[in-house]
């Protein structure tokens, strides 16, 4: 073989050459014409044997596509032979359009991928993952010819309605396909007009028209058309030249990787051989060699009774010379019956035995005393069935179960003789005392020997009793085992003679390993949640002596600067922890009154430790005469910027004026205060304000209020309104609601609002802070 090109690049090249040949045109020290000779020669001959191993084929088959794809390409051999190995990119130049080195590389990934196929359903969905962008191919079916005739599917990709449907899985002898036509005639055919092709090829199995333009393709390469190769496109239109040529190699191409990995239908012969025949007579048991029998569509009809064995004759009830040569449905016709149809054509299609359920069948011959319990067993050998009837014993079936029951419980038998001093245990009671059957069954006087040394005496004690006077025993020990000590629970009782002496033990053995593993975590988890309860009911007692003795309550309502003060504070109810509610009713120097109401976030020691931070911090701060827009500032600061302090809190501050009856306040990210006028309640609006610790740069201002006679003046903090799933609009509604209905006349007078507000549990502690102008209302 050479390098002889098989096309010529340009009018003027020499075959075999890319460049002008002559020493003249060499630089020195380049290699010779016989070393480039030889060269090529190995390159040739690499690229053939790459095309062998990746599609199969031999090597006049390879050489035969590497010389077409060359002339195709108006490539020289060399070249496409360094294409095929991959060491060449394809040139895109005026000699090679870009859609033929697309083609070209298409080709070679696709070869490069085939040598991975090992079934026909593989290639399909190679097929279709190469094929989608070049020729836009949305599915990909493979169809295979029959014995009798018609097509079978045997591989498909991309088309989910394939497999279900009976007219695309199967196509008779006499339909009007597109595939059968493709491979009698040899040639591809393009189903490219869904109104003009579906009169000579019907669109079968396609009512819905998914697919517009197909293309149908022999699978030949160097031998007869083995299969059919169909490209589906959701989209209309003709095949392109490109396309076409693209598709003609692609089929070529795989021909010789599918006849590897489809075996080729075999004619069943007329007769098993005479050694099968033999082999099969000298089984024991009840066995027959069938071959099916296909319709001209390649259903399976029935089956011929090839061979048989003698002791057929016990369940058919024909002798063995009666039955070969014959139609199976004629001595049995039950072999026609579901589920045994199926699970016969299924180890037809796939190779896999095939057991059924056991059945009542009665039996023939001296034996035959009623139905007996039976299962039939098929495997497949060459084309045919190997199917057996297994008999099953009534005490086989309970030792299965039995066997099930032990498995399942984790539990296993032993018995001892005490007189002939045999014992037996069960494999299961082995696998749970960790113990190597090879050793034989613990005696029972050491039984105890499997226990850990602090379970012993009691076990001990038990196997004496149980020998001495027939004592039954349940103890739960440890047993040694390599991955750890196990719980075992054993059980024995005696069989007694007639003079009462124990005479034989039948006891068990069961695994309680997971069980007492779950126990014991149960109980260290118990004793988790109640150091940890203790904890914080301990956290709870310290946090609420601290809130105490930093927030003292007043018994009676207080009057400062004309105006008189009722406070209620109220601690949660649920959980253990003491949340960080405070408030401050104080007169100052000047003879006017401070008011304040806050709500650190969180609960427990650091909430009351910053609550009396902010407490004493604010009083401190409008005591030396800073503002109440400057002292919430400066809170906000402190909750930043302090190791001590942590979190958020939201606070209200109020500065009342006798002189003049005025109001100043502020807030922080706090709840609006609600001002009952004449009995109507309202929302005073809030001005703005952040709350303390969310931000560097925060933005408070103050409003005012002149209070009238009468007037009266909640404050309070968020445990008053909210509930668990509630929106808080609500809670504020049902508090206004709620206030103007309680009036408020001598000691404890917020005592009704709370009982009403707080219905269920609290979650969260509750502060009010009420303050009333003297006198009657207008």
């Amino acid at each position: 073989m050479t390098g002889d090109s098989v096309w010529p690049r340009d009018p003027g090249a020499v075959p075999g050459t890319a460049a002008p040949a002559g020493g003249a045109s060499r630089r020195q020290g380049e290699p010779g014409p016989r070393q480039e000779a030889a060269e090529d020669t190995a390159v040739v001959e690499r690229a053939k044997g790459a095309l062998m191993a990746l599609t199969g084929c031999s090597a006049q088959a390879a050489h035969e596509d590497l010389v077409r794809r060359a002339k195709a390409a108006r490539r020289t051999l060399v070249e496409e032979c360094r294409i095929t190995l991959g060491t060449l990119v394809p040139p895109l130049s005026h000699a090679t359009g870009a859609g033929e080195a697309d083609g070209a590389a298409v080709l070679a990934a696709l070869g490069r991928s085939l040598v991975q196929v090992e079934s026909p359903q593989d290639l399909a969905a190679c097929l279709l993952e190469h094929l989608a962008a070049p020729v836009g191919a949305d599915a990909v079916l493979i169809y295979r010819p029959l014995p009798a005739g018609g097509l079978r599917l045997i591989g498909y990709a991309g088309s989910d309605g394939a497999p279900a449907d009976p007219s695309w899985r199967h196509l008779p002898p006499g339909s009007r396909s597109a595939a059968l036509d493709a491979l009698t005639a040899r040639e591809p055919r393009w189903l490219e007009n869904t109104a003009e092709d579906g009169r000579p090829y019907p669109l079968s199995g396609d009512p819905a028209g998914r697919w517009p333009s197909r293309a149908w393709l022999p699978v030949t390469g160097a031998g007869p058309a083995d299969a059919a190769i169909g490209v589906l496109r959701a989209r209309p239109g003709p095949f392109t030249r490109h396309d076409r040529e693209l598709l003609h190699d692609v089929s070529w191409l795989c021909a010789a990787r599918l006849r590897a990995v489809t075996p080729r239908p075999r004619p069943a012969p007329d007769l098993a051989p005479e050694a099968v025949r033999a082999l099969l007579e000298a089984l024991p048991g009840a066995t027959l060699l069938l071959t099916p029998l296909r319709s001209p569509a390649g259903d399976v009809e029935d089956y011929r009774v090839d061979a048989a064995t003698q002791q057929i004759a016990g369940v058919l009830g024909r002798d063995r010379s009666d039955l070969v040569g014959r139609r199976l449905l004629e001595c049995w016709p039950a072999a026609a019956e579901e589920p045994l149809r199926r699970g016969w054509l299924s180890v037809l299609e796939t190779g896999e035995p095939y057991e059924s359920e056991p059945f009542a069948w009665p039996e023939a011959g001296p034996r035959g005393q009623g139905p007996s319990p039976y299962a039939v067993r098929a495997a497949r050998l060459g084309d045919g069935l190997v199917v057996s009837w297994l008999r099953h014993d009534t005490s086989d079936r309970q030792e299965q179960r039995l066997a099930e029951l032990q498995r399942l419980g984790r539990l296993g038998w032993a018995t001892w003789n005490l007189v002939t001093h045999e014992a037996a245990w069960s494999p299961q009671a082995y696998q749970l005392c960790d113990r190597d059957p090879g050793l034989g069954p613990v005696p029972l006087e050491r039984l105890a020997d499997l226990a850990l040394p602090e379970d012993r005496p009691v076990l001990g004690q038990a196997v004496r009793d149980l020998v001495a006077r027939g004592t039954p025993f349940d103890v739960t020990f440890r047993a040694v085992a390599t991955a750890g000590p196990r719980h075992v629970r054993a059980v024995a009782e005696a069989v007694l003679d007639t003079r009462g002496a124990p005479v034989e033990v039948h006891g068990f053995l069961q695994d309680l390993t997971a069980q007492r593993s779950a126990e014991l975590a149960l109980v260290e988890s118990e004793r988790t949640m109640l150091a940890q309860d203790g904890v914080l009911r301990a956290e709870r007692t310290l946090a609420g002596r601290l809130q105490h003795a930093l927030l003292p309550l007043p018994r009676r309502p207080v009057r400062l600067a004309g105006l008189r003060v009722d406070v209620a504070y109220l601690p949660a109810e649920a959980g253990t922890h003491v949340g960080g509610d405070w408030f401050s009713a104080i007169e100052l120097p000047d003879g006017d009154a401070l008011f304040v109401v806050g709500d650190v976030a969180g609960h427990g020691i650091d909430a009351v430790a910053t609550m009396a931070q902010l407490r004493f911090t604010a009083k401190g701060m409008i005591f030396t005469g800073s503002s109440l827009t400057g002292a919430l500032e400066r809170l906000n600061t402190l909750l930043l910027h302090s190791r001590d302090t942590k979190g958020t809190a939201t606070v209200v501050l109020a500065r009342y004026r006798a002189a003049d009856r005025r109001l100043l306040w502020a807030q922080a990210g706090h709840l609006p205060p609600l001002l009952l006028r004449g009995g109507e309640p309202r929302y005073l609006q809030r001005p703005s304000g952040v709350l303390l610790g969310a931000t560097e740069s925060p933005v408070y201002e103050e409003a005012e209020i002149v209070l009238e006679p009468g007037d009266r003046l909640l404050f309070y903090t968020d445990g008053l309104v909210e509930r668990p799933g509630e929106d808080i609009h609500r809670g504020l509604e049902r508090l206004a609601r709620t206030a103007g209905t309680f009036p408020c006349h001598g000691p404890g007078s917020l005592v009704p609002l709370l009982t009403e507000m707080l219905e269920t549990e609290r979650r969260d502690d509750v502060c009010v802070l009420e303050i009333r102008a003297p006198g009657d209302p207008a």
